[in-house]
């Protein structure tokens, strides 16, 4: 009996030390920088905040958006500049936009930064900014924070997933013959035609952004603030890893180096029990099930074209099953089977085993979600990254895709149908769900270990690549290929006087014999 206790005793004192063992040596102090973000980009900094949170770090946020948290360890500042308003529009009519929405940003950004220093909240956060163990600050849109970044540890988050800008900053340069840009994708194998098109967008969208539309004139109003301070592309070079909301199981496969962390899907979670009315209004619809329909946060049902909305509204009449409508507004002619709320629990809704199929825009986060709890898609891509999504889901088999332009209440009706019937489609969200879910460690565990291993090694330098230190002749290796050339020329030039000066000579010798 003693030997019973003995053991028993050992092994509870083994497993207290090892969970201690695995306790943070302190409660850090880390700073969120995200002022321009949108609702998705919050729900991924909020799920990130909220892990370290629970290990009881301090966190503090500056943000646009509202407050999301209610965890005691996290402090949501918010700067109060009404500048993103005009972001604010109806995505609909940016279809058409070959700027895919983000034509606004350079007149936005360069006005946020002259702004943004001036708010006595942001003023405060900057000078106290060296307590901070740690910043994190949102890789897209966010230069105009990068005077708080310099000369302290910094790490990003990177919202999309693989941006290859940002994989290039880190010295990663990902190869356009097969990694997909930002906003387009392309059938793999690529025909040449289509690599020739996609490497285009990679320096493009790059050489816009970074060098003439956007961080040029950041970079000017910057520098009205802080003159000795250096060029902000330098700073940003000096980041020590990124947190990457993607997962090779989900997206195409790319070689990463030790600073970039995969964490994708990190806002997803197991379901929690639906309000009461909710449940029993699924599990009401019997064996035909449920489809739940939401275009995201940033675009608003009920700003939807009149002309889409009757469309969906005539096929959903001639639906068996029921229909679950995030709509924003009062909504006059829905049949019986429609529902219509304002909010709605996502992810508990796409748990629930009577939901079968997710209705919606291709937001990444959506994505994420729908293949997490195993429920197949339609997709209807409106901006963005959507459309490169809807082409992911379709390749996949995980889902159907339609364009707007085209939507009829016949190809609605149709295409839910051949989703519910064709077993195919939750056959193959069910293993693309087995896959991202079979991971050594979630999402959360393994952004909070990243993230205080910074910490822990002061920045961790020996995470990053020497390749972000150099120049793109350097990178590329022009400056030797143009030595190369120029010795090959010189070469060139030696020889053909050389051959000059023998043929010359020859003649001579020639006559000389004939005299002779």
């Amino acid at each position: 009996m003693k030997a019973i206790i003995l053991f028993m005793l050992v092994v509870i004192l083994a497993e207290k030390a090892s969970g201690d063992a695995l306790l943070p040596e302190r409660s850090y102090r880390i700073l969120m920088l995200l002022p321009v973000s949108s609702r998705s980009h919050m729900n991924i900094f909020v799920a990130l905040a909220e892990a370290l949170a629970h290990r009881g770090h301090k966190i503090i946020m500056l943000t646009n958006q509202p407050s999301q948290s209610t965890h005691p360890n996290i402090l949501e500042v918010h700067h109060g500049l009404t500048h993103m308003a005009l972001a604010k529009r109806n995505m609909f009519h940016e279809r058409k936009n070959s700027s895919t929405g983000f034509a606004v940003f350079p007149k936005i950004l360069p006005a946020m930064a002259r702004d943004l220093y001036k708010v006595p909240s942001v003023q405060d956060l900057y000078e106290k900014r060296k307590e901070n163990d740690l910043l994190v600050v949102d890789h897209m849109f966010n230069e105009i924070v990068y005077p708080f970044l310099h000369e302290l540890p910094f790490i990003t988050v990177a919202v999309p997933g693989i941006d290859t800008r940002h994989s290039a900053v880190l010295g990663n340069v990902l190869n356009p013959s097969y990694v997909p840009n930002l906003w387009t994708s392309y059938p793999f194998p690529m025909s040449l035609w289509q690599r020739l098109k996609n490497t285009a967008l990679h320096i493009w969208i790059s050489f816009y952004w970074r060098h003439w539309g956007v961080v040029p004139r950041i970079q000017k109003e910057i520098s009205v603030h802080f003159p000795d301070l250096p060029p902000l592309l330098d700073i940003e070079r000096n980041q020590s890893l990124t947190l990457m909301n993607t997962h090779f199981s989900i997206t195409t496969p790319v070689p990463l180096l030790p600073s970039q962390v995969e964490v994708g899907a990190i806002q997803c979670r197991l379901a929690k029990p639906l309000p009461q009315d909710i449940e029993s209004w699924i599990a009401g619809a019997g064996p035909a099930g449920v489809i739940y329909f939401s275009l995201g946060s940033l675009t608003r049902g009920d700003s939807m074209l009149p002309e889409y909305l009757q469309v969906f509204l005539e096929a959903f009449r001639r639906l068996p099953q029921r229909i679950l409508w995030k709509y924003e507004e009062q909504l006059e002619g829905a049949s019986d089977n429609v529902r219509i709320s304002s909010w709605l629990p996502q992810q508990d809704i796409l748990a629930h085993h009577n939901v079968k199929v997710f209705i919606s825009h291709g937001g990444l986060l959506s994505l994420q979600e729908s293949i997490f709890h195993a429920t197949p898609l339609l997709v209807l891509p409106i901006f963005g990254d959507q459309p490169r999504n809807g082409m992911f889901v379709e390749d996949s088999g995980i889902g159907r895709t339609l364009v707007w332009e085209k939507l009829t209440a016949d190809s609605i009706v149709d295409t839910l149908t051949d989703i519910i019937n064709n077993t195919k489609y939750k056959e193959d969200v069910d293993r693309m769900s087995a896959s991202l879910r079979d991971q050594p460690m979630t999402p959360q565990e393994r952004a909070v270990f990243w993230t205080e291993y910074v910490i822990r090694h002061r920045g961790a330098p020996q995470l990053r690549c020497p390749a972000a230190q150099l120049s793109w002749v350097e990178f590329l290796m022009l400056d030797m290929m143009g030595l190369l050339l120029l010795t090959l020329l010189v070469l060139l030039l030696l020889i053909r006087r050389l051959l000059r000066g023998i043929s010359a000579i020859l003649p001579i010798g020639s006559c000389k014999k004939k005299r002779d």
